[in-house]
């Protein structure tokens, strides 16, 4: 089996490093305070976070709010989610002094119970105000509640106001643990360390980082077929991802396919790279074409490992707005400097601008 995985959820023996991480997660679990964590995408937020719930003798439910349409679809989700920790049987009576009462049914081919509300937009306070209330009441000293938000900057898209309502639900709540992950930092950052904002510091902020070269090294290494180029294999690898969890995976996965099934071990990453861009030119192409032309220029000056801000054929103003712009979307991300998030991306920039 090949032992690299990317794309879900990464678990087991899958799983790299974040032990200070897992720690302070499970640190601040053991309290009653609340936790934020920001990173990029495909940094491994969800992983880290459900390695640390797998390892809670606790009940925990997750919502993704980019998935989150309106606040009816919210309120239908929070319930969904209890009735997977909670039959619906149990609970009921707690549903008894719902103001507005959802439809309920059983998915034939899942088995799972689906939620709905049928109501007018008036109405939309209560229906959220009792699926959250209802989180409360299932909750125990003995048995507390851990609430997972994903993609948490989207609370801010989904109706005008809702995030100050939430927020006074919330921390009202006690015997529970909230989660809030989000992968737009800006937008993090307003929301949580702006003092106009209706969450500010509403709870730990965590920011997750690149797995440490030295732990990726010896991850990869031990799980690459033994051949006499694999210490420079591996050192190449992390050249070209910068120890990027999501590519790192992705690379070192497409790696031990070409030694393991074709036997290749000559020049083996550039094979490799050559392969997957390939498999994502269509992609790419998209992508690139999507962006403007003032968007395409600061892309090829920081794929050519120049400043932007520096370029004095735009109006700072553009440039900021520019950037601002594409780190919003994720294509790009700041460490030191400004970073193209996927390096195959940056490899095919350079490939067709040159």
């Amino acid at each position: 089996m090949n032992p690299f995985k990317f794309g879900t959820i990464v678990e087991n023996e899958f799983f790299t490093d974040r032990k200070e991480e897992c720690q302070m997660l499970k640190q601040k679990l053991d309290s009653e305070n609340h936790i934020v964590l920001i990173s990029p995408r495909r940094f491994g937020k969800s992983s880290l976070v459900q390695k640390v719930l797998s390892e809670q003798n606790r009940p925990f439910i997750r919502i993704d709010l980019q998935y989150v349409m309106n606040v009816q679809d919210f309120s239908a989700q929070i319930l969904k989610a209890i009735f997977k920790i909670r039959p619906y049987e149990k609970i009921k009576h707690l549903m008894s002094h719902f103001r507005i009462i959802p439809t309920l049914s059983t998915n034939a081919l899942t088995g799972a119970m689906d939620v709905s509300f049928q109501a007018a937009s008036s109405n939309t306070s209560a229906m959220f105000e009792d699926a959250m209330t209802l989180l409360q009441n299932i909750t125990s000293e003995s048995n507390r509640l851990i609430v997972v938000f994903d993609e948490f900057q989207e609370i801010c898209s989904i109706q005008k106001g809702f995030d100050k309502q939430l927020r006074s639900i919330m921390q009202q709540q006690k015997g529970l643990n909230y989660i809030l992950l989000g992968s737009q930092e800006s937008m993090m950052e307003e929301i949580f360390e702006k003092k106009k904002s209706a969450f500010y510091h509403f709870g730990q902020l965590m920011r997750l980082k690149k797995i440490p070269y030295d732990d990726f090294y010896q991850y990869i290494s031990t799980r690459l077929p033994i051949g006499n180029t694999k210490e420079d294999v591996v050192t190449q690898i992390l050249q070209f991802t910068q120890c990027h969890p999501y590519y790192t995976q992705q690379l070192s996965s497409q790696v031990w396919e070409l030694m393991t099934y074709q036997k290749i071990f000559e020049n083996i990453i550039e094979q490799a790279i050559t392969q997957l861009l390939s498999i994502h030119d269509l992609d790419y192409e998209r992508l690139w074409l999507n962006l403007n032309r003032t968007d395409r220029n600061i892309m090829l000056q920081i794929s050519k490992h120049s400043n932007p801000m520096q370029n004095r054929n735009l109006p700072t103003s553009t440039t900021f707005s520019a950037i601002k712009r594409l780190l919003q979307s994720g294509i790009l991300i700041k460490n030191e400097t400004y970073e193209i998030e996927d390096p195959f991306f940056h490899r095919w920039i350079l490939l067709y601008n040159n």
